[in-house]
């Protein structure tokens, strides 16, 4: 092709009026020399700009960034680089529908009958080194609704092993629906869970007869923990949460008090300085307050009203006595509420929470 190139641009320099012979044929680059952005912006110039920016929303902002700017690198995208990646695209689609519905040798095997062997095992490495499947992959994808009528019957081991795996809300729906003699007896083995040989979890997914997805290694698992167990009870509804934390307190002093000291209840409140609840105050709706502190200690109400102006706290405290009887439902949902907004603000550097020993402040 170069050389055809070079002998025609000698021929028209040869000829009337000359002139410079043609640059040779640039080769398309292959996607096997493709990076994973490369592809990526590829697979978004081909499916358009309309369907391009839905697929943005579900982006993180330097994802955002990081394919814009391959795709302003794009120079041209040759027909036959499209319908490589798109192949590709639904290979790797394919291979996950496989995994989710039974496992990674399930989908090994389908694939290796449509595409061979060496194919598929290419495929499967690139989709597991990206998804990083995990155990109870299958079982996290279920309404936790369904789940609870499946594993409620279940040892508490083995419902802790499963509610370690599973994302915290739906862990925390679970939780609270088990009766309450086993709530305590759950959280406990959570928050004392170190790491699961994948021995032990292969046999429980045997037994609770899924196919499920198994693990990519032999290497251990780790899950579970104080502040897994922390994480799921900040999510639970208050009266469960009360209910474990007490059961723990008189079966287990000690690990109460360290899943006490990473968790933040409503009562905890007296612990912020004013600076901090005066933060608070500015995002908190008034009737939400004046709900939430129906019922707590006189403790709690003054330090909120000592960081009001004093019209302002006078006015809450009017809302409060003409808003008469609440439901204890509503009053820990408005609770909830604010303790989730003081969580936030903690989280983004707003405020800090002392949580004992060794949280003091330097000036």
């Amino acid at each position: 092709m170069a050389q055809q190139a070079r002998g025609k641009g000698a021929a028209q320099a040869g000829g009337p009026g000359g002139g410079a012979a043609p640059a040779p044929a640039k080769k398309s680059k292959s996607i096997k020399d493709m990076g994973g952005r490369q592809k990526a912006a590829i697979f978004l110039v081909t499916l358009g700009s309309e369907i391009s920016a839905e697929i943005f929303k579900h982006l993180r902002e330097d994802e955002i960034e990081t394919l814009t700017f391959e795709i302003a690198r794009l120079d041209s995208i040759e027909s036959e680089q499209k319908d490589q990646v798109l192949s590709e695209f639904q290979e790797l689609m394919m291979a996950a529908e496989f995994i989710t519905s039974g496992g990674i040798d399930y989908a090994r095997e389908l694939l290796e009958k449509a595409l061979g062997s060496q194919r598929a095992i290419d495929i499967i490495n690139r989709l597991t080194s990206s998804l990083q499947v995990r155990p109870f992959d299958f079982i996290r994808r279920t309404d936790p609704a369904h789940l609870l009528n499946f594993i409620q019957t279940e040892h508490p081991q083995t419902i802790s092993l499963i509610l370690a795996y599973l994302e915290p809300g739906k862990a925390a729906y679970i939780l609270q629906k088990l009766p309450h003699d086993v709530q305590s007896d759950v959280a406990k083995r959570i928050a004392t869970m170190d790491r699961t040989s994948p021995e032990v979890l292969r046999e429980v997914e045997r037994v609770l007869e899924k196919k499920l997805s198994t693990l990519s290694s032999e290497d251990f698992t780790a899950a579970g923990g104080v502040d897994s167990i922390v994480e799921i009870l900040n999510l639970v509804d208050r009266t469960s949460e009360k209910g474990i934390i007490e059961a723990l307190e008189e079966d287990s002093p000690e690990l109460a008090e360290d899943i006490k000291k990473k968790m933040f209840v409503f009562e905890d409140i007296v612990l912020l300085d004013d600076r901090s609840i005066q933060k608070v105050l500015r995002e908190v709706d008034g009737q939400e307050l004046a709900k939430a502190l129906k019922g707590v200690d006189g403790e709690v109400q003054e330090k909120i009203f000592k960081n009001m102006s004093k019209r302002a706290a006078t006015m809450l405290k009017e809302d409060m006595e003409f808003m008469g009887p609440v439901r204890l439902k509503d009053v820990e949902e408005a609770q909830q509420k604010i303790v989730s907004i003081i969580r936030h603000l903690e989280e983004t550097g707003e405020i800090i929470i002392s949580r004992g020993e060794g949280d003091e402040l330097v000036q």
